[in-house]
């Protein structure tokens, strides 16, 4: 009867823990779910920078990045979807300030594999509730569908590219936290806040808003632990 008892146990704890899991994580569309193609490719990280550092010719050289890595990983862009790189920059010369979290479209997102990212812009960002997306080493991928070097790996490339706030929003202050408008490859003039892909690591795990590069040239980001990637959305 004893041995009964903890087998019991044991068996309502598992289940328990498997709904506490199933809460935490995205929840799918209708019609699909991680293990098959819920969806078209609408998201993926850079599997290599340009290479100048975070000089990527602004944001609309970052988008036209975006576009090109899509298209050399052999993805379709989603019918009515527009390739973008999820970068902020402040307000300045009497533009306004540009949110990434505005510039991505509604949602939802899946990677190359066809797995849900997030389903809108709310849970991607945790506005209502954290931990509803699953940008993470296992599922946020290149656009060739591979995994990104994270904490752990030779050499660590998480450090992604964002200049935004945990919100996806511009930072406020007279910092610059992107390199000059993401126009600037040098050191010693600024730095480009950055996120971490596999959200591990340097004592904050944001996927968007971990700590600022050391510098903008291509080694310093190299040495922050990154290579100049970007997370690019299709926006729709």
């Amino acid at each position: 009867m004893r041995r009964m008892r903890h087998v019991l146990a044991a068996t309502a704890f598992a289940a328990l823990g498997t709904l506490v899991a199933f809460a935490q994580a995205p929840q799918q569309p209708a019609g699909g779910g991680r293990g098959g193609a819920a969806g078209p490719a609408s998201f993926f990280i850079t599997s290599v920078g340009k290479g100048d550092g975070a000089n990527y010719g602004g944001i609309a050289g970052a988008d036209a990045y975006c576009a090109q890595m899509a298209k050399g990983g052999g993805l379709e862009t989603p019918a009515g979807r527009t390739w973008r790189a999820y970068l902020s920059q402040p307000a300045a010369g009497g533009q306004p300030a540009v949110n990434a979290r505005d510039r991505i479209g509604a949602g939802p997102w899946f990677n190359a594999r066809g797995q849900l990212i997030a389903n809108n812009v709310a849970d991607l960002h945790g506005d209502v509730q954290r931990d509803r997306t699953s940008i993470n080493k296992t599922f946020a991928l290149t656009e060739k569908g591979g995994v990104v070097n994270g904490v752990g790996d030779m050499p660590n490339q998480h450090d992604i590219l964002t200049g935004s706030d945990s919100t996806g929003r511009a930072i406020a202050g007279d910092m610059d936290t992107t390199c000059s408008n993401y126009s600037s490859n040098g050191d010693g003039k600024g730095s480009v806040m950055l996120g971490h892909s596999d959200r591990t690591g340097g004592g904050n795990s944001s996927w968007n808003s971990a700590h600022g590069s050391r510098g903008c040239s291509q080694p310093n980001l190299v040495a922050t632990g990154g290579a100049g990637l970007l997370y690019c959305f299709a926006a729709n």
